[in-house]
């Protein structure tokens, strides 16, 4: 393949985000999460702290019947200008996404397997992990407390899949919306890179040399 994009979704603390970093690395291509939003403030004049608290957060009627090939800017001078900020921001993003697909990458989050579902060369992925092992990371890495980091998975998990849904019309983590799914407790993240980068060989994509 010419152009590929890679889209990761996860269940939090499946350590998706680490998977496509490093699998970005070892075929040195760009990677894209918290930089879309800096890109989404950018162009919608939206700020940074406002789209990241917002995003994952639908609100008003769902709008997965909206063209997602229409920008921000044409979207909103369209006649609606009332719409909910918080689909401004997903509509601000959903630019930023297709502008960033324009070259092979890895992109966490954010619909963007949805965004781009029409993309040649597109690879789905969505990493689950055993709740344990998601618990552990979360604690060891994103300082959650022991004791509510079970409450707090589920409720981020609950977030995703609403925000999915109201913004696709589709289930979150359905092993129809994916090419592949891998329990990273399973693999671990090294053994999911080497998954995914045996998966692109048969596509004909190859890492860069060590």
């Amino acid at each position: 393949m010419d152009k590929y994009i890679v889209t990761i979704s996860r269940e939090f603390g499946s350590g998706g985000r680490l998977i496509g970093e490093e699998l970005a690395r070892r075929l040195d291509i760009p990677f894209y999460d918290k930089a879309i939003i800096q890109m989404a403030a950018e162009k919608s004049g939206l700020s940074y702290d406002f789209i990241e608290k917002t995003e994952e957060k639908s609100a008003g009627a769902p709008i997965y019947n909206i063209p997602l090939t229409a920008t921000f800017a044409g979207y909103t001078a369209m006649g609606y200008i009332d719409t909910p900020v918080n689909d401004k921001t997903f509509l601000a993003q959903a630019e930023v996404i297709r502008d960033i697909a324009k070259s092979s990458c890895v992109i966490v989050g954010r619909c963007a397997d949805y965004i781009l579902r029409d993309e040649p060369g597109l690879v789905r992925v969505f990493i689950s992990g055993k709740l344990e092992d998601r618990i552990i990371r979360a604690v060891k890495k994103y300082n959650f407390p022991e004791a509510g980091a079970l409450e707090k998975i589920r409720k981020i998990d609950k977030s995703r899949a609403n925000y999915y849904r109201y913004y696709t019309d589709q289930h979150w983590g359905s092993v129809h919306n994916y090419d592949i799914t891998i329990n990273s407790s399973f693999t671990e993240i090294d053994g999911a890179v080497d998954v995914l980068l045996t998966l692109l060989n048969t596509k004909g994509v190859t890492p860069k040399s060590p």
